[in-house]
């Protein structure tokens, strides 16, 4: 990969559409992982005001240290980064306290919490956005987004332009060492930070990032028969979580009416 050239390439196609789009620059999401670390730095290169907006919701200590830390190196490098900081704590404590509903009866219900931290940073990063006149700049790598739908719907996945979703996550790494993003998000364990309890991205999956990677290449070539081991359960694994994810990627259904009946 030719590292530099891609991240101006990004750089030069974030300034394109912001201009486009009439739009004053980008707002980023800030997590302490390293996409959203990458795209916060591809989006302050363009010299646009960009907005890094952390959104801790009952977060592990480590994940607001490293956003923090993020934030105040980009504050320092680039003169049109700003930072705030919006604690949603209290917000979803009342939210989770009004839907309660007894877990014994409904088994999904920490899975819907989950992804309804998701949705409750999305819904402020569109009210910092527009009252700011900035774009949501997705954070989503090509594993995430197209391969396994590691991302929750209308959360995470509801953006206004996605620069790195054609990257995979190894790829994002080489770019995170050429922006000098810091080294405490360079080696820290990719995390969703969705959760009470820590879960790592490959606990979560059942792979690591480079096992999915190779299982994109070959799904649809092969199938997890032709393998034996550890490459037959990581396909396997793709295979599902591909499956999976199609309601996430593919335009919402609607319902053809025959125009008979309209008539």
């Amino acid at each position: 990969m030719q590292t530099q050239a891609v991240i101006d390439h990004i750089t030069g196609w974030l300034k394109d559409y912001a201009a486009a789009a009439r739009a004053k620059g980008f707002i980023v999401g800030v997590s302490g992982g390293i996409d959203s670390a990458v795209v916060s730095i591809l989006a302050a290169r363009t010299g646009l005001p960009t907005l890094l907006l952390e959104m801790p919701i009952r977060q592990k200590t480590d994940q607001v240290d490293r956003a923090q830390a993020h934030i105040d190196d980009l504050k320092r490098r680039f003169p049109n980064v700003r930072g705030e900081r919006i604690d949603l704590t209290p917000t979803f404590d009342t939210f989770a306290q009004t839907v309660e509903v007894d877990e014994t009866d409904y088994p999904a219900k920490q899975l819907a919490l989950a992804n309804a931290r998701s949705r409750l940073r999305m819904v402020t990063l569109y009210y910092y956005g527009q009252i700011n006149g900035l774009l949501v700049t997705g954070t989503g790598n090509k594993v995430e987004d197209f391969g396994v739908g590691f991302f929750t719907k209308y959360g995470d996945g509801g953006v206004d332009i996605s620069p790195i979703a054609d990257l995979l996550k190894t790829q994002i790494y080489t770019l995170a060492a050429e922006l000098n993003v810091i080294e405490s998000i360079q080696t820290a364990v990719p995390t969703d930070g969705l959760w009470d309890t820590e879960r790592t991205d490959e606990q979560q999956m059942g792979a690591s990032y480079p096992e999915l990677e190779w299982a994109m290449t070959v799904y649809g070539k092969h199938g997890p028969e032709e393998f034996e081991g550890r490459q037959r359960e990581v396909l396997e694994i793709y295979t599902r979580l591909h499956r999976a994810m199609q309601h996430k990627v593919n335009p919402i259904p609607i319902c053809p009416i025959p125009p008979e009946l309209l008539a």
